[in-house]
């Protein structure tokens, strides 16, 4: 509303002098009432009737006086009035300007059907009604794999508010993506399943297009952690979107969540199938140090190492490999714990049942070495039955440090079964007996009584070992390293490595032993004992006495022992030797018998085994006597006939001999 010169002179004129106070009134109550109102409120202020108001006679001075002031208030209250109008007028303006600019906003992304009309470089022209021709422009097509649309198509687009060339812009990518984000948002909503397409493979995963770009991590595409994502890119595959955002524009989704509902599903299925003793179907889902976890359809179940095979298994993967089909066995099944235990060798028959009698002790066979230890080799006789062959079982001449300077896994070997114990799954081995027994054949070479030379091996407390061959020894004992000396101390006497000549003794071929003798390779003893016999008449010099008796030498390291019964009579001896066992010291004599001096001695025991030679001077002195008594009679050429001679004309004459 606008006011002009002319009203407001007529307003002034119409208001009556004497209603100042009135005037005064509305003018103080127009600064809070809007401009609108105010111009309503005076109009209906000139149609009421003033109140008529008691007449007074002033002079004529101040009539005048009163109707210029009532004039001047009128005025001032137009003018007032005029000023609020302006400022309502503007304020309206900035109102009705920001409307105009929310409707033409709110036009600018309207949804609208338009028809396609044609195409051109630009972009594709469509009709928007009112004789206007709107243009969807190129690039919407160029740089995203929306299709253009049909000639003549009905479509969707959406107002941008911009113009070009005569056309109004318009978007159809907009419209397609907004209904795109509604389908989304209603799948995710909904836990639907969609299809999408792996665009592109980046770091932690893979992008797939529903419609918009949506992340896969890597780690929710399978079940089992996938390795190699780079050659999925192109394929189609069903997934559920997990996180959605539209304002930032993000979308998760997984393959992997949808796989977990399909598993739980057969899960449930086969756990109200499966029992012990069934054969199922399944494949090798990973592989682990201790066995293999094989996917029954739904649910996992443990192939442990032991049951992968009967014979040895190293590792798990020489016998399965990942994705590997096999039939399996339940061996094991827990329904509340949804644990399977399976086994592999259980579908062939065990090769122990019957071992025994096709591995009988005794028998050779041949196998091969599978494995080497500090204490032997282990042989595989066939797949499931392996023996150990002990590292003493290995070699009949050589003394093994280790099993390996010998054999190596894979090697064939002939064995000889040495034991077999089906039930304990055991069977003892050994591989020097399936060779000839060198120790036996070296022993034909050195019968007893062979003189050898051999290399001193080893020196013990009891003796020394003399090598006569490699993996062949004998061993000398103390007591055959000299007829008369004691050897107290092996060291003094042996050294190792110098050369030994020995006789061979004796041969012990069940325990594999060889005595030897050094002080047997100048058998004085055994020529002695072949030059004389029990009952010889012998002369020794006393060497010792002893309290028991006396010793006599009769030859070079040669020594006899005369008892004491032998060397007196008992009587006369049993009181002399009394005597003589009292003194202290070492002995002077044993009767009639002195050290260093000669006597006859008669042999009366001879051991060549032990060589110990009995002698007995009291019947050497006996014997002597009588057969002198028989020299004397035979030789006697006295007047008196040799019958009639007395024993005492025998020892007479003796006498008078000496």
């Amino acid at each position: 509303m606008q006011f002009d010169n002319e009203n407001l002179s007529n307003a002034a004129a119409a208001a009556p002098a004497s209603d100042s106070e009135t005037t005064s009134t509305e003018a103080t109550s127009s600064d809070a009432t809007p401009p609108e109102v105010k111009s309503e409120q005076t109009k209906a202020a000139e149609q009421i009737p003033a109140t008529p108001t008691p007449v007074q006679v002033e002079p004529a001075a101040a009539h005048e006086q009163a109707e210029a002031q009532s004039a001047t208030t009128a005025a001032e209250t137009v003018a007032t009035a005029a000023d609020e109008e302006a400022a309502g007028s503007e304020e309206m303006s900035k109102i009705m300007a920001q409307y105009d600019e929310q409707q033409e906003a709110a036009a600018s992304n309207e949804v609208i059907e338009v028809k396609v009309v044609a195409y051109t470089e630009h972009g594709v022209v469509v009709d928007i009604g009112g004789k206007t021709e709107g243009l969807i422009p190129a690039s919407e097509f160029t740089d995203t794999e929306i299709p253009r649309p049909e000639p003549n198509a009905t479509i969707e687009v959406q107002r941008t508010g911009e113009h070009k060339d005569g056309y109004a812009i318009v978007s159809y990518q907009k419209v397609l993506r907004r209904k795109t984000w509604e389908r989304i948002e209603a799948s995710f909503k909904a836990k639907e399943t969609i299809t999408g397409k792996v665009v592109d493979r980046i770091k932690g995963g893979l992008v797939v297009d529903i419609g918009v770009r949506a992340f896969l991590p890597g780690s929710q595409y399978d079940l089992r952690p996938t390795q190699n994502l780079d050659d999925l890119t192109g394929q189609e595959i069903q997934v559920r979107i997990t996180k959605l955002n539209r304002r930032r524009g993000n979308v998760v989704v997984s393959r992997r969540a949808l796989l977990e509902e399909e598993q739980q599903a057969k899960r449930g299925e086969l756990m109200e199938s499966l029992k012990e003793g069934q054969i199922v179907h399944g494949f090798v889902k990973n592989v682990t140090e201790y066995g293999a976890f094989v996917d029954l359809g739904g649910i996992d179940g443990l192939l442990h190492l032991t049951d992968l095979s009967w014979g040895r298994v190293k590792h798990p993967s020489d016998v399965v490999k990942p994705d590997q089909e096999l039939d399996v066995i339940i061996l094991k099944f827990d329904k509340e714990k949804q644990r399977v235990s399976l086994g592999l060798k259980q579908l062939i028959p065990d090769p122990w049942v019957g071992a025994s009698e096709k591995y009988p002790a005794g028998g050779k066979v041949k196998g091969k070495i599978v494995g080497v230890v500090d204490y032997g080799v282990f042989v595989e006789l066939e797949q499931g039955i392996e023996g150990l062959v002990h590292v003493s079982e290995m070699s009949w001449n050589k003394k093994v440090t280790h099993p390996s300077k010998l054999a190596k896994v894979g090697d064939e070997v002939d064995v000889v079964v040495l034991d077999i114990k089906p039930s304990d799954r055991r069977v003892s081995l050994g591989i020097k007996q399936a060779l000839p027994d060198p120790w036996l054949l070296t022993a034909e070479k050195y019968p007893v009584g062979t003189v050898v030379t051999g290399k001193v091996r080893n020196i013990a407390e009891f003796g020394a070992f003399i090598e006569l061959e490699d993996g062949f020894d004998g061993l000398v004992h103390v007591g055959d390293v000299s007829w008369t000396g004691r050897v107290k101390n092996p060291h003094e006497v042996f050294k190792k490595g110098e050369d030994i000549t020995a006789k061979v003794l004796r041969i012990d071929a069940e325990n594999r032993r060889v005595s030897l003798g050094i002080k047997q390779v100048n058998d004085i003893w055994g020529d002695w004992f072949k030059d004389h016999r029990v009952g010889q008449i012998v002369k020794g010099k006393v060497s010792r006495i002893a309290t028991f008796g006396a010793f006599v030498e009769l030859g070079e390291n040669i020594e006899a022992l005369c008892h004491n019964t032998e060397i007196e009579d008992r009587r006369r001896g049993r009181d002399e030797g009394s005597m003589h066992r009292t003194s202290t010291g070492p002995l002077k004599s044993a009767g009639p018998l002195e050290p260093g001096k000669e006597y006859d001695f008669k042999i009366v025991k001879i051991s060549p085994e032990t060589r110990r030679i009995g002698l007995s001077y009291r019947a050497a002195v006996k014997q002597i006597e009588r057969k002198e008594i028989d020299q004397y009679r035979s030789t006697a050429t006295s007047s008196k006939s040799s019958s009639t001679a007395t024993l005492g004309d025998v020892l007479k004459s003796k006498l008078a001999g000496r």
